[in-house]
């Protein structure tokens, strides 16, 4: 029997595991550093990923966190919804700052496209809504609610002038239409001139992803896959309603990038040393309100994307073990341990008493979870610094045993811990 080889480069999985702001970004950018190719498979310019290279800061909400180091090919695959006049705007602002992006950048032609008017409808649903979701605006729902009606406009449609502007016509008057019965104005959906201005610089981005990928594998080429927002914010197995829309597990990164489940080698799920959650919904291991405080001015817990303030609480071992399970984990990345250098003492949710039940798993529901009461392990801090530590051996014992605990309860192993908001601050093959 003959044929063509099979593709035989390692493709990791990056997702979050908490709901979301875990500091993905820093992870995907470390191990970007090995890699070849990073793509994004999920999500839009509502993501926020905050990376620090030497005394710069960089927050990147469409383009792949793996720009920042020379000569990575950065994707965006299908399962993205993609702002275009963002996303150019992001990248000239990149090269303004010095990042050659020039060939660098490849998006699906498979990819949904956010307009202004999906901004104006975010807004005005939200506006309208009872039970409000705590949504960015950046029109991410109204997006994918487009994509799965089946009345979205991809990418590949904008690189025809003539199909462009019926597709984009179309989905622009029943906007306005919808506008016009939220009772909002119809004219903040735009024009159908700004909506398809920046389509003339599709063409030198304009990419198969999945086809992409797959020949980089074939070629022995190492392939990193970055997932938006966190597992408990997955439409599917989140806490819905109060969800992004999209799937953020990592089930998701095969059809959102174009590449069958079986190019998957490994998924690296990234927790924060607490948790963290902006938006409503329910938080139950969330501190007090002078802890709060407290904990969000300690972790500079301010959104990314909307510099909403982040409700902070203990880390929550029953999410995490979750997020494990329906993730297919084979590794954790701990960020964010040296913003507990200072407690005294630490605890950790190690399961939910709900009802009769002393041990309940994460719950399905929202009205399960509102209900659920942690049941809380504490374990001695170690106030002493842990920025400088590079090695295992480095942290002091009482923040060893905590990570051991995590790992433990996770039931996965750590497969790094970040010490820092610089690029070196991490602590890599701890699992090893």
């Amino acid at each position: 029997m003959s044929g063509r080889a099979a593709p035989n480069g390692d493709c990791t999985v990056v997702v979050g595991c908490q709901w979301g702001d875990e500091g993905k970004g820093k992870v995907v950018d470390v191990f970007a550093e090995d890699a070849d190719v990073v793509a994004r498979y999920q999500g839009g310019a509502n993501a926020g990923h905050t990376v620090h290279v030497g005394d710069h800061e960089f927050v990147l909400h469409q383009v792949p966190s793996g720009i920042l180091h020379p000569g990575k090919r950065c994707l965006l695959g299908n399962g993205v919804v993609v702002d275009l006049a963002q996303f150019f705007s992001e990248c000239d602002h990149l090269a303004e700052r010095g990042v050659d992006v020039r060939g660098r950048i490849g998006v699906s032609t498979r990819a949904h496209v956010v307009f202004a008017h999906h901004r104006a409808l975010d807004a005005a649903l939200e506006t309208r809504a009872k039970h409000k979701i705590g949504t960015t605006g950046r029109g991410i729902g109204p997006a994918y609610e487009d994509k799965t009606g089946r009345r979205g406009v991809r990418i590949g449609d904008l690189l025809d002038r003539a199909l462009a502007e019926e597709t984009v016509a179309r989905s622009l008057q029943g906007a306005r239409e919808r506008l016009e019965w939220l009772g909002a104005d119809p004219a903040s959906a735009g024009t159908l001139e700004e909506a398809l201005a920046p389509a003339s610089r599709l063409p030198d981005v304009a990419a198969d992803v999945g086809l992409e990928i797959w020949e980089a594998r074939a070629k022995g080429r190492r392939v990193l896959l970055e997932g938006a927002q966190g597992t408990a914010l997955d439409v599917d197995h989140g806490t819905y309603p109060y969800v992004t829309s999209s799937n953020t597990t990592a089930g998701a990164a095969s059809a959102g990038a174009g590449i069958g489940p079986t190019a998957i080698d490994s998924v690296i799920g990234v927790v924060k040393a607490y948790t963290t959650r902006v938006g409503n919904g329910p938080l139950p291991t969330g501190f007090d309100e002078r802890m709060d405080a407290f904990m969000r001015k300690l972790g500079a817990e301010f959104g990314a994307t909307t510099g909403r303030p982040r409700r902070c609480g203990w880390f929550d071992a029953v999410l995490a073990a979750y997020a494990a399970r329906v993730n297919g984990l084979t590794g954790i990345a701990v960020t964010k341990l040296d913003v507990l250098d200072t407690l005294p003492e630490l605890k950790i949710a190690t399961a939910y008493r709900l009802g009769d039940a002393a041990e309940h798993p994460f719950p399905p529901t929202v009205q399960e979870l509102d209900q659920a009461e942690p049941v809380y392990e504490t374990l001695p801090g170690w106030t002493k610094p842990t920025t400088e530590a590079r090695r295992l051996a480095d942290l002091p014992a009482n923040a060893r045993a905590y990570l051991d605990r995590i790992e433990e309860l996770a039931g996965v192993p750590i497969a790094m811990v970040s010490v820092g908001t610089r690029r070196n601050q991490v602590i890599r093959g701890v699992a090893a």
